[in-house]
């Protein structure tokens, strides 16, 4: 009874699963089944567990709201693990040998810096800039919204972003991004350079995720983004990045999710006017009423104005200026209050590409980043536009007329 029963299983399964892989693509060693003995990697005959990925996409939801299935998991699940005192003093001793004191270093006064990276050797010689060349970005923190004046008393806001201990973790040359990623980027001759910030303890992160730090000898990054490079502009793994990795005057491209409204009715997630306060109106003054179902069409049209989410969506900013460099607390001071997303949340800065960022020459710019200790001058704490007023300058100059 029970070897008939698997047989029906096994026929079964054998003949539906060409239907199901037509539309799905399917996590794991599953894809390349020849039969019903390998579930997931586990040899037993209903053993493991089947996970399918719908690629086709859904009219109705557009944005992910989960991680995807194929990426290692980060957060370790933390549970009563009942260590003494000395028991958890051990531990904190064996990170702090491994990694020092990177992870404390940087939130000592907040000043963003990070710490100087153990590099285990020079992997890669520093190339020369060329008019095709594209730097890596950098990882930074909004923190708030600050006023600005120029020199003829006109007042302008500013986005404070600042650099949190960035370091680079890892690049891939552009064979193995072509292998993998497709054509997905316009231009084949680029890698991708990973980059992470704010050191963090490896205690709270699962062992697959401390693996990506291993080459470059830093500890786990809070947050962590890919910039598309040249590879005249790789940098070594282990190399932090500043806020001087710009220029004030230069044009940035900013990039981030927007605030989370959750789910919003279309008064405020569309400015619909609403329906009249009075005259017969009942329970129906925030609806937005006839949603265009007339006779010839007879259904809502894709794309129809309607409550759902609002927010939570990546956004990016083309040609931002950067009017400020705080070299103290590694902080930019980027013309605007457009910068997407709430205070505390995480934004990518690249150089922009636009036609106006043309205004400054670009071989002029740190490349393929900015090394502190090679400056032969002391690097001063604040960096001005030029049409900028520094309070620090006097206001007003008398001149001797003898």
């Amino acid at each position: 009874m029970t070897s008939s029963l698997l047989a029906s299983a096994l026929r079964h399964f054998q003949n539906g699963r060409s239907i199901l892989l037509q539309n799905a693509s399917v996590v794991g060693p599953m894809s390349n089944l020849g039969n019903f003995q390998s579930l997931n990697g586990n040899n037993t005959t209903f053993g493991g567990s089947v996970t399918f990925v719908q690629t086709r996409g859904s009219r109705v939801k557009t944005r992910l709201t989960h991680p995807r299935n194929t990426w290692p998991k980060r957060r370790r699940e933390r549970n009563d693990q009942e260590l003494t005192a000395d028991n958890q003093a051990f531990l904190n001793k064996v990170v702090y040998d491994k990694y020092g004191p990177a992870h404390f270093d940087w939130r000592a006064e907040n000043t963003g810096m990070p710490f100087i990276s153990p590099l285990k050797q020079i992997i890669y010689e520093r190339g020369e800039w060329e008019p095709r060349s594209i730097r890596t970005g950098v990882i930074g923190r909004k923190i708030g919204i600050h006023p600005m004046w120029d020199k003829d008393g006109n007042r302008m806001l500013t986005t404070l972003v600042q650099v949190t201990d960035n370091h680079v973790l890892k690049y891939i040359p552009p064979e193995t991004v072509e292998k993998n990623y497709g054509p997905r980027f316009k231009r084949k001759d680029v890698g991708l350079l990973l980059v992470g910030a704010e050191s963090t303890d490896p205690q709270r992160f699962t062992k697959e995720y401390l693996n990506v730090f291993d080459e470059s000898g830093v500890p786990p990054k809070t947050k962590t983004a890919r910039f598309m490079v040249t590879p005249n502009a790789k940098l070594q793994p282990g190399t932090p990045l500043y806020a001087t990795h710009f220029k004030v005057g230069q044009r940035v491209e900013v990039f981030g999710h927007t605030v989370d409204h959750g789910f919003q009715g279309v008064m405020k997630r569309w400015g619909f006017k609403g329906m009249p306060a009075s005259h017969g109106v009942t329970k129906s003054h925030r609806r937005g009423g006839n949603t265009g179902g007339g006779g010839e069409k007879a259904r809502v049209w894709p794309g129809t104005k309607l409550p759902g989410h609002m927010g939570n969506r990546w956004r990016k900013l083309l040609g931002q200026h950067i009017i400020r460099i705080n070299t103290k607390y590694n902080v930019l001071y980027i013309r605007g209050h457009a910068v997407m997303g709430e205070v505390g949340s995480f934004v990518t800065i690249c150089d922009s590409f636009l036609s106006c960022a043309e205004e400054m020459d670009k071989s002029t710019l740190p490349f393929p980043t900015h090394y502190p200790e090679e400056s032969e001058e002391p690097i001063p704490e604040e960096y001005y536009a030029p049409n900028i007023y520094n309070f620090a300058d006097p206001s007003i100059v008398f001149e001797d007329k003898r």
